[in-house]
């Protein structure tokens, strides 16, 4: 395994890094007082990675998608609508296809 904290990557952290290896101090800020980590972390249950967007920078970059008609919805169905739509249809009955005939 690495021995790459982390911190390193993390959205919470502020890390104050000198000329040397040994200066390095690490501040997490996920919590109401800031706590020094005075380790490299391996696992941490508070952690965002900073290398992916957030949800502002989703929302940011995401297509409005606008339909041609006044009060037609665009977009993904959701699970309810999608069985309302499925109990108005009525079942049916499957079609029997026959085997393509050689000649």
């Amino acid at each position: 395994m690495g021995s790459e904290s982390r911190c390193d990557t993390c959205t919470h952290a502020r890390i104050i890094q000198g000329y040397a290896e040994s200066e390095k101090i690490v501040f997490c800020n996920s919590l109401w007082d800031p706590i020094r980590i005075p380790f490299s972390v391996r696992q941490c249950s508070a952690y965002e990675d900073k290398r992916l967007p957030d949800v502002d920078d989703m929302k940011e970059i995401a297509w409005q998608i606008r339909t041609k008609n006044a009060g037609s919805v665009a977009g993904f169905v959701t699970v309810p609508e999608e069985n309302e739509s499925q109990d108005e249809q009525a079942p049916a009955d499957p079609v029997i296809v026959p085997a393509a005939m050689k000649d």
